[in-house]
């Protein structure tokens, strides 16, 4: 028999010899379904629609199990039908995309911020997230059709995520979507409590910001159908008992991540750019930049709003209360294809750096359409199950460009942040996302 490696090493069995053991039983759920939500009011093309979940009775509501169906079509600007060869699409991702702002509320209190740039937020968060066997596969349910790099603006089959949007919706073919939508109480595993009244309302984008064609086109989006499906779940009676006596002592708590885009632009000309109140209060765990030009931004069909361009940045860095994020600045040369270390921040700087994952965003795509700059702002730059201690300073952004920029831009910044939103006893919802 051999020696210990270490004696502080200790005994072990392996899990094959554990011959009398047996896996656990769930009894804290009785049973669950999924529920169909219609529309408060009438649908209209351009209107917002609105969803009540009720949360009377003893059922919970599984948030993270909530998903939005959505059908909707392409017409002509007076509503007539496309011809098949029609040079229009959706642009990607077009469940999230119709929608430019969508709000949540808990029991009347708004848990969103009222902004309307949730596109980019749901853009970012799947581009950055998932891999590209789910954009291959589970997400083309929410029409995710990546664009072809360097090939965004194209309303051609060189861009073969266009021409696999326009086939989908060609000749005003009705295009059903579903998918979870970007909320931060639908990014946690929490059951929401019963006696809580989830509403949620969804504000249309700009057809000219949904929508890829020529310069001079005028498309219509006609929206068929909108339904909610949520997840009831209905706790064992223990379970219901030991929450209500747990709640006379304190309040239930929903750790969540709380995504927020703020956006700044940089007028044509310019050759730098100092955003001095980039983030002001507390500091988030990550900050994504990337730039796109106003007119896409602010909806216009032969621009596409997901393309984010490289810019000639020669030096970009972060200055958080003075200390610059990462330590030696970020300094791409584009036109010398040298840019490696800004393309590694889309790893490093959200948790997956030398991990077996990625984004399906390889080296000579990040600087055709897909340059983004991604930062760990954590004491410890590390994606662990733990809080980190809540900072509040200022974050400043620099900026250089090697030639005066042709246009405007507008810089969108995507940040996350850690907080808590807790319900009482009372049915109060609490959280102060400023402190």
């Amino acid at each position: 028999m051999g020696s210990f490696i270490n004696p502080r090493s200790q005994h072990c069995l392996k899990s094959e010899l554990d011959l009398f053991g047996v896996k656990p039983t769930q009894v804290s759920v009785e049973h669950s379904q999924w529920v169909e939500y219609l529309p408060l009011s009438t649908l209209t093309d351009s209107g917002p629609v609105e969803f009540l979940i009720s949360g009377t009775g003893e059922d919970y509501i599984d948030l993270a199990n909530t998903m939005l169906l959505c059908t909707a079509r392409i017409t002509n600007a007076d509503g007539s039908e496309l011809a098949n060869d029609a040079a229009v699409a959706p642009v990607n991702y077009w469940l999230h995309s119709l929608w430019g702002q969508v709000d949540l509320s808990l029991n009347n209190k708004t848990v969103t911020p009222s902004s309307n740039t949730y596109p980019y937020r749901a853009y970012l968060e799947t581009l950055l997230s998932f891999g590209e066997e789910a954009k291959r596969s589970q997400l083309t349910s929410s029409l995710w059709a990546k664009d072809a790099a360097g090939q965004h603006d194209t309303i051609a089959n060189a861009n073969g995520g266009f021409r696999l949007r326009k086939q989908l919706s060609a000749g005003s073919r009705a295009v059903e979507m579903i998918g979870k939508l970007h909320l931060d109480m639908m990014f946690q595993n929490r059951y929401l409590l019963n006696g809580v009244d989830v509403k949620v309302r969804l504000s249309r984008s700009k057809d000219a910001f949904s929508l890829m064609a020529a310069q001079d086109a005028e498309f219509r989006i006609n929206i068929r159908d909108v339904r909610l499906y949520a997840r009831k779940v209905h706790p064992s009676a223990p379970v219901l008992m030991g929450h209500i006596k747990a709640l006379q002592r304190g309040t239930a708590k929903y750790p969540i991540t709380r995504g927020e885009i703020k956006v700044f632009s940089v007028p044509r000309g310019d050759l730098s750019t100092n955003q001095e109140g980039l983030i002001r209060g507390q500091i988030p765990k990550r900050i994504v930049i990337g730039f796109v030009d106003n007119d896409a931004y602010n909806g216009a069909y032969h621009k596409n709003p997901f393309n984010f361009k490289h810019l000639n940045v020669n030096f970009l860095a972060l200055y958080q209360d003075g200390r610059m994020i990462p330590g030696k600045a970020l300094q791409p040369d584009y036109a010398n294809r040298r840019y490696i270390r800004s393309f590694l921040t889309m790893f490093s700087g959200t948790g997956t750096f030398f991990e077996n994952s990625g984004n399906g965003i390889d080296v000579a795509d990040y600087s055709r359409g897909f340059t983004l700059y991604c930062f760990d702002l954590t004491p410890d730059q590390s994606d662990l199950a733990s809080f980190d201690l809540v900072r509040h300073g200022n974050v400043r952004l620099t900026a250089n460009f090697s030639a005066p920029l042709d246009s405007s831009v507008n810089i969108v910044v995507y940040s996350e942040y850690e907080n808590i939103i807790e319900i009482d006893r009372h049915r109060n919802v609490i959280f102060d996302f400023a402190a």
